[in-house]
């Protein structure tokens, strides 16, 4: 297989574990609570998934023959509550990532040289998406965070558990070395 396409099938399972993550920690929580913003400078985890969702969706649209940084966007509006539902906040999510999902599953190596733009900068289009997984992984990793808060010792963990990792370790050497 070309380096190109094991590169893209790579980023393309990062994503989905980045969306896998988040969702899974969102899940644990009641809408009230996706709300709630911990200081008057942070954001609600309800503000970064319209900010994560807008963000794609000016990305990932015509991405490889217009600049990522839509005119139609309202880039701070997305750090305004709006969401009526989690089901509403969801629609976005998907839509954000089915944007992203779609796109990046249509590449070929041969795109990874070509040159897109974002905010006018030029980026090669690897650029351009390890720009996205910094992102996106950085966002992720904050709605993990507030939901950690927020449900503190009702917490459902998403990694190994604490005080199971020489566990979690010994069931990793059965499955992949057979012992």
């Amino acid at each position: 297989m070309p380096l190109g396409d094991v590169y893209l099938e790579s980023v393309l399972n990062n994503f989905r574990n980045m969306k896998a993550t988040a969702e899974r920690a969102m899940k644990q929580l009641e809408f009230h609570e996706l709300q709630f913003c911990p200081t008057e400078e942070s954001n609600s985890i309800a503000h970064i998934v319209k900010h994560m969702a807008g963000n794609m969706a000016s990305r990932w649209t015509d991405f490889l023959t217009s600049d990522g940084e839509k005119s139609t966007r309202d880039r701070d509006a997305e750090f305004e509550d709006s969401y009526i539902s989690t089901d509403e906040m969801m629609e976005d999510w998907k839509a954000g990532w089915d944007r992203l999902f779609g796109t990046i599953s249509k590449l070929k190596s041969e795109d990874l040289l070509k040159i897109v733009y974002i905010r006018m900068e030029p980026h090669s289009v690897v650029q351009a998406i390890e720009r996205q997984i910094y992102h996106l992984s950085y966002h992720t990793g904050q709605i993990v965070y507030v939901a950690k808060q927020i449900r503190n010792s009702k917490w459902k963990t998403l990694t190994i558990p604490r005080g199971k990792s020489k566990e979690f370790l010994a069931e990793m050497d059965k499955k992949f070395k057979g012992k």
